[in-house]
């Protein structure tokens, strides 16, 4: 796994999701890779955010609370709709994932 930040622009991409950061539904963001670090800004449809810590985070530490972080109603979910997007790909509890936590930049 590369430390090297990506694009932050590149964070989150799917409407659905930047509808629910917009709205207050979504507060972190999981990637395999890093987009930030704490103390950047993301802009998206006009609306600022602010990266408020970013942190190493093994599948295994995922907890019914960052799932709804991610803007899942639990983590069964939230499971579930990372297997759909990453084509059947099983949850492994010691991979390591990218945690973004994010608020509106004015908060």
């Amino acid at each position: 796994m590369s430390k090297e930040k990506r694009e932050i622009n590149l964070l989150i991409t799917k409407p659905t999701d930047i509808e629910k950061l917009i709205n207050g539904e979504k507060t972190a963001v999981r990637r395999n890779n890093r987009y930030a670090d704490k103390g950047d800004i993301l802009e998206l449809d006009g609306h600022k955010f602010i990266v408020k810590n970013v942190y190493l985070q093994k599948l295994r530490e995922v907890t019914e609370n960052s799932a709804r972080q991610e803007g899942y109603q639990n983590l069964d979910e939230y499971k579930e709709a990372l297997t759909s997007i990453h084509h059947g790909s099983v949850w492994d509890p010691e991979l390591e994932v990218w945690a973004h936590e994010l608020a509106p930049e004015n908060k």
